[in-house]
């Protein structure tokens, strides 16, 4: 069985056509093995992510987590992504150090707009499940067309989000893609649908990697994949709900 790229980084898995092993089922990935492990990474990032959050409103300092947590779990995502059977021990330091950097950017978002946090949160699980369940009915087929759009998309935000990056080194502030107005909510809200759909692509790679009978520590590396893309997609939510929120 064939198992297309994902867009998600971390599934970008032809590697997973060498780790197919004929192995017993008990040292096989699985599709429940993935949920529960997912789980544990929600809860761990939920952990520091609670710590962060307690600290910013005990008049703490948050700034200092958020980067060196967001450096911190860059490094071991980029280990991970190349090394995947370190995965039982980097996903869960992954997790707990982007709790850091989710605390931190949920306090200062708090701080500014009542009850945005648990807005955005209710709306990334409900996405979350929306997308489970489309792509469990088929309504959305993960075909070859289907990734080559969604690559495209992809790499279109990218460009964004690294020239964004670069120009504000040099003080150019691209203000109009993020000061609440209508460009700003419609970029917004296209990168959460491309980040939706990119959920139902993670999914299809990793039933796949099931089907082939990749090894268990998959479970792991499927699950950090996961956790990727969810942060994206509830830090872009935290974005778009706060440009509605600042013209209530």
């Amino acid at each position: 069985m064939k198992i297309g790229k994902s867009s998600n980084p971390a599934l970008n898995l032809d590697k997973w056509r060498s780790m197919a092993f004929s192995q017993s089922d008990s040292q096989t990935m699985t599709i429940q093995g993935v949920a529960n492990k997912t789980i544990i990474l929600l809860l761990l990032a939920m952990a520091t992510a609670t710590m962060v959050w307690r600290s910013a409103f005990s008049g703490g300092e948050v700034m200092g987590w958020v980067i060196g947590g967001g450096i911190f779990a860059f490094i071991v995502a980029l280990v991970i992504s190349f090394k995947p059977q370190w995965a039982p021990i980097g996903a869960p330091v992954y997790a707990l150090a982007e709790g850091l950097v989710l605390g931190g950017i949920s306090a200062m978002f708090a701080s500014m707009y009542q009850g945005i946090v648990i807005k955005a949160v209710l709306l990334t699980f409900g996405v979350l499940m929306t997308m489970l369940f489309v792509y469990k009915s088929g309504m959305i087929k993960v075909t070859e067309k289907f990734k080559m759009g969604l690559t495209i998309a992809m790499g279109g935000i990218f460009v964004m989000y690294l020239l964004t990056w670069i120009l504000g080194m040099f003080g150019v502030n691209m203000g109009f893609m993020h000061d609440g107005g209508p460009l700003s909510i419609l970029l917004s809200l296209g990168i959460v649908i491309v980040a939706s759909l990119v959920l139902i692509w993670d999914f299809s790679t990793i039933e796949e990697g099931v089907a082939m009978g990749a090894p268990k520590f998959m479970e792991w590396y499927s699950a950090f994949s996961l956790m990727v893309t969810l942060v994206w997609l509830y830090l872009e939510i935290l974005r778009l709900v706060s440009y509605f929120s600042s013209n209530d």
